[in-house]
């Protein structure tokens, strides 16, 4: 009977888990705008659902749990670009992106963290506040190591905007070197 139970409570959890993700999916979603005009981050969807490779990832640092609110004044900011396409990179190589962004609202903005979905993706950012209508830069470095193929990372921000998780993504098509 004990072993029925728990059975019966590891079903429980898992729909629960099941049902979450679809309405995350659902709630989320929203449809791709120009990559070239600034985006605000008000539309963007912030699930690590958005990148279904990474689901069961136990690497994968993007599904933080949101930041408790500590009053600190919400702000808004537009990136230039959400995604980057490094194209065909080679494996064991650094490769760097610069996503540059504008804190639209009218507080400062302070970043708490940037967090890459692996460690081959490797996100700075600025620690200083950003002053409304001032400018910013995170910078990410790509190296993929013995990776091949198509890959899709994400890096997840963590700042005082609405919501507190700003998820940018790159994608690079990783060509094997011979050994």
């Amino acid at each position: 009977m004990n072993n029925d139970l728990r059975e019966n409570i590891k079903v429980g959890l898992l729909g629960i888990i099941a049902v979450t993700l679809i309405a995350n999916t659902f709630l989320s979603y929203t449809e791709s705008e120009d990559l070239n005009s600034p985006t605000p981050v008000s539309n963007v969807a912030s699930s690590a659902l958005d990148n279904p490779d990474n689901l069961l990832d136990p690497h994968d640092h993007t599904k933080e749990t949101e930041v408790e609110d500590d009053n600190t004044p919400k702000t808004t900011l537009a990136f230039e670009h959400m995604e980057y396409d490094f194209g065909n990179v080679k494996q064991d190589t650094e490769n760097k992106h610069i996503f540059k962004f504008t804190n639209t609202g009218s507080n400062p903005l302070i970043i708490k963290s940037a967090t890459g979905s692996c460690g081959c993706t490797v996100p700075t950012f600025p620690k200083e506040p950003i002053a409304p209508g001032a400018t910013g830069n995170i910078e990410v470095v790509y190296s993929p190591g013995k990776q091949v193929a198509q890959q899709n990372k994400t890096v997840s921000i963590v700042a005082n905007t609405e919501p507190s998780t700003i998820v940018l993504n790159i994608k690079a098509n990783v060509i094997e070197v011979p050994q």
